[in-house]
């Protein structure tokens, strides 16, 4: 789930549920697709990704986030279907591996190889499977150079779609890869991007992450600002993320167990 809703040519619906999902309202925004998603295979795979962020952002929702899941697979039937579901099942398994709330590692990996497997090279659902192929390389198997491949690809689809949200991403990422190897002015620049796109679509929730990767790549005391700033708004948005809290000096509160 990447796009922002936010244009004039949105549904109604989609503009809601963008703004519920950016102010990190995703039960609230889960809950105006219910009633769509109990037949529409696009908007029961919306609705897994909304309540699959809530709980890689809370750690919190693994029931709801499951259920939601095994009924956008249920409806799927084409390969483009079942590949987006694959590929939220991949997700979902990869927050619990990353939050360590449960080693769903292997789960993550067979997922989004099955996605990948039905996902034509053009589809629309790539440029998004792609980056969360990133996410696993880097962040579980410890591969920055395959990371880097998949988010370069991930970014160039994200570019040629428009997804400007998905950019975001694989800016901030790309840019965490670059800091890793000392490449201060790489990695400033693609976190600057990041925080730059997140504020103009008024993605709230993301921006709090944006400002304390930026903060990594800046010196005093321009880094203090940064930090404060995300602080503050992650107080504002009652302490999501949660694993912001360590950077800005507030302890992190214990995931919860999924079921």
């Amino acid at each position: 789930m990447s796009g922002s809703g936010t244009t004039a040519d949105d549904p109604p619906l989609q503009t809601a549920v963008w703004r519920l999902r950016s102010r990190a309202c995703w039960t609230d925004a889960a809950a105006l697709l219910e009633p769509h998603a109990a037949k529409d295979p696009a908007a029961a795979l919306q609705r897994t990704a909304l309540l699959t962020e809530r709980c890689l952002y809370t750690g919190e929702g693994w029931t709801d986030a499951e259920d939601a899941l095994r009924s956008a697979e249920a409806l799927a039937r084409s390969d483009d279907e079942r590949g987006g579901a694959a590929c939220e099942r991949g997700h979902l398994a990869y927050a619990s591996t990353l939050l360590g709330v449960r080693d769903r590692a292997d789960e993550a990996s067979v997922a989004l190889s099955r996605a990948a497997a039905l996902l034509a090279p053009a589809a629309p659902g790539r440029p998004l499977l792609d980056f969360r192929r990133g996410l696993i390389a880097q962040n579980i198997a410890d591969s920055p150079e395959s990371a880097r491949a998949a988010y370069r690809r991930a970014h160039a689809g994200a570019t040629a779609r428009g997804d400007e949200l998905l950019l975001s991403f694989t800016w901030r990422h790309l840019a965490s890869l670059a800091l890793q190897e000392g490449e201060l002015a790489e990695a400033r620049h693609g976190f600057s991007e990041s925080l730059r796109i997140r504020e103009e679509l008024g993605y709230l929730v993301g921006t709090a992450p944006a400002l304390i990767s930026l903060a990594e790549a800046e010196p005093e005391p321009e880094a203090a600002r940064l930090r404060a700033e995300a602080g503050r708004l992650f107080r504002l948005l009652g302490g999501v993320p949660t694993w912001v809290a360590p950077h800005i000096g507030v302890p992190a509160p214990r995931p919860a167990a999924a079921s």
